[in-house]
């Protein structure tokens, strides 16, 4: 019985272990419900498990037979936002919502493990499950890392994959995925300007900072568009924007946020340099001062060539031809999975979630309030993480049964 067959016999676990976890979401990297939740899915499985130190993950390893190692990343963490759903199993924690599909990921890895278990004595190698909490801003990938989640086998994983669901990348049931960069790196600027207030009615007696800010908001987005080459893109989007307690004083601080997108190294290092010379330079101009903090966040996610080539051959060989379509862009996203990618080569896999009868340009996309998600992936999600070791697995080992070679390395 294939692994497909297998994991679809399981559908109706792994749809009520994912809408428990959507009714009890949690936030960040403290998330005892849900690490209880995976623990207790996993119980009787022949695998080897680790929970984190610093924060509630959970690492399990199948040792099966050879010392390759493969890694399958799911995150489990929800958003700190109110649901609005509808859904008859909607969150029931205030202000917490798992609203990008991380309740997903873990049932599936979940059902990775189960199918994978069943085949221990025939998998080439070991296979290391990694149930990540706080992706979304916490570096919960890192916190892992540094607690020894890529050594959690003996040694280091010689491919890595993880899963991530979408509420509008359709048809429900299509993989998607790119070699190379396939999703943004990350940035954060933080700018306060810090003047002189005073009277809304004698602002010469002042030095109002709200002009200022505004013209810095205003040059930002025009140096994005005029210092950079359209093919190599930065996004620029202020979040936070913040001045003043009342229309007649003005106020002696404003304050921005902005988040930043970028897709090479050299575009991240530029259009830092770019940010904090413009805001300083207005500052000056304007006999202001100013403090601007320019925080690294995720570098892009960048999918190994030949682990892509691979996924792709499992997804159109164990689901059908019509069941992936390459990326043409990268997504504008950022993700943690990038730093596990910058040790071990490996596949980011978009998976489209979209409910039936949905349109795809009309569907609430992840992270918003009113963000819904198929369950009628979770099946073939669980047995593409399962096919996904056990092939690399066979390349690995020289092994040929249900896989062609990779070319090596």
């Amino acid at each position: 019985m294939s692994l497909v067959t297998q994991a679809r016999e399981m559908a109706d676990e792994l749809v009520r272990l994912r809408r428990a976890l959507h009714q009890e979401p949690e936030v960040g990297l403290n998330l005892p419900r849900t690490q209880e939740r995976v623990l207790a899915a996993l119980e009787g499985l022949p695998l080897e498990i680790t929970t984190g130190t610093n924060c509630t993950s959970v690492t399990a390893v199948l040792r099966g037979h050879g010392d390759g190692a493969v890694l399958l990343r799911a995150d489990m963490d929800a958003l700190p936002v109110q649901e609005d759903t509808g859904l008859d199993y909607t969150s029931r924690i205030d202000g917490a919502m798992h609203g990008c599909g991380h309740d997903l990921h873990t049932a599936m890895l979940v059902g990775a493990a189960h199918l994978l278990a069943a085949q221990r004595e025939k998998l080439h190698g070991n296979v290391v499950f990694m149930f990540q909490p706080g992706e979304e801003g916490w570096e919960g990938a890192r916190t892992m890392m540094d607690e020894g989640v890529l050594d959690a086998a003996g040694r280091r994983p010689d491919a890595t994959y993880a899963l991530h669901v979408f509420s509008t990348l359709g048809p429900a049931g299509t993989f998607f995925s790119r070699p190379g960069v396939a999703l943004a790196a990350s940035a954060t600027l933080r700018v306060t300007v810090r003047g002189e207030g005073g009277h809304g009615s004698t602002p010469h007696l002042a030095k109002d900072p709200v002009p200022v800010l505004a013209e810095m908001v205003t040059a930002l987005q025009t140096a994005v568009t005029r210092q950079f080459d359209v093919f190599d893109p930065v996004v620029l989007t202020i979040g936070v924007l913040r001045a003043g307690t009342r229309s007649n004083i003005i106020p002696a601080t404003a304050t921005f946020e902005a988040t930043i997108r970028t897709f090479s190294v050299e575009s991240s290092r530029r259009i830092r340099d770019v940010a904090l010379r413009l805001v300083s330079g207005i500052a000056d101009a304007h006999g202001v001062d100013v403090d601007a903090d320019y925080a690294e966040g995720r570098p892009p996610t960048v999918n190994d060539p030949d682990e892509t080539a691979l996924a792709r051959e499992v997804i159109t060989e164990t689901l059908g031809e019509n069941r992936y379509a390459p990326l043409a862009n990268p997504f504008t996203g950022a993700e943690d999975f990038a730093r596990v990618l910058e040790e071990v080569p490996g596949c980011f896999i978009a998976l489209g979630a979209l409910p039936p009868g949905a349109d795809p340009d009309k569907a609430a996309y992840n992270h918003s309030p009113q963000a819904v998600f198929d369950d009628s992936v979770l099946p073939d999600g669980a047995a593409l993480y399962a096919e996904l070791a056990r092939r690399r697995l066979n390349v690995n080992s020289g092994a040929t049964s249900g896989a062609t070679t990779q070319k090596g390395r």
